[in-house]
C-alpha cells in the first residue's frame, strides 16, 4: 500500500464521494432519496453548517470517507463530535484506513475543543467492532429510535 492522504472533501470530490456513500447505504441495506444525499452533500460545503467530510485517497483515488458533526451537550461545555459515517472501500479495507479516519475525526474533535468523539455500529458489524474495540471505549449505552 502506498502513501494514505486523509483530506477534507471538496465539491470537486463528488463523483469519487457518491460510490463509497451508496456503498455505505447498501452495507446498511438502506436507501435514501436522491434530494437527502444532495442536501447531505451542500451541507458537508456550507460553513453555516456543523457538518463536515473526510476522504482517504491512495494514489489519487478516494478509498474511503467519513462524515462527522458537532452538537451541544447537557453533559459538557463543549460540544461534542459524532462520527455519523464512516466506510472504506472492499478493496481498501484492512490496510489502516478506517482507523486513520476514525483518527483525523478525532484529531479534528480536539482543534474544535471537543472533549468526546463518539460514534455506533451495527450489532451485527463485528468487523468494524474489531478495530473500534482496539481505538475506543464500548459505553455499554443501547440506542433506541423512534421515526417520525
Amino acid at each position: 500500500m502506498t502513501t494514505l492522504l486523509i483530506r477534507a472533501l471538496t465539491p470537486d470530490d463528488r463523483a469519487a464521494w457518491e460510490p463509497l456513500w451508496q456503498g455505505y447505504l447498501a452495507f446498511y441495506e438502506t436507501e435514501l432519496t436522491p434530494t437527502t444525499t444532495d442536501t447531505t452533500w451542500t451541507r458537508f460545503h456550507d460553513t453555516e453548517q456543523p457538518m463536515f467530510a473526510l476522504g482517504a485517497v491512495i494514489d489519487g483515488r478516494l478509498v474511503g470517507i467519513a462524515h462527522y458533526l458537532f452538537h451541544r451537550s447537557s453533559w459538557s461545555i463543549s460540544d461534542s463530535c459524532y462520527l455519523q459515517d464512516l466506510f472504506v472501500g472492499p478493496d481498501a479495507r484492512g490496510h489502516g484506513v478506517g482507523r486513520a479516519l476514525i483518527e483525523a475525526v478525532a484529531q479534528r474533535a480536539r482543534e474544535a475543543g471537543s472533549e468526546r468523539l463518539y460514534w455506533h455500529t451495527h450489532e451485527t458489524n463485528r468487523t468494524a467492532q474489531a478495530l473500534y474495540d482496539k481505538v475506543a471505549t464500548l459505553s455499554g449505552f443501547i440506542q433506541y429510535r423512534k421515526d417520525l
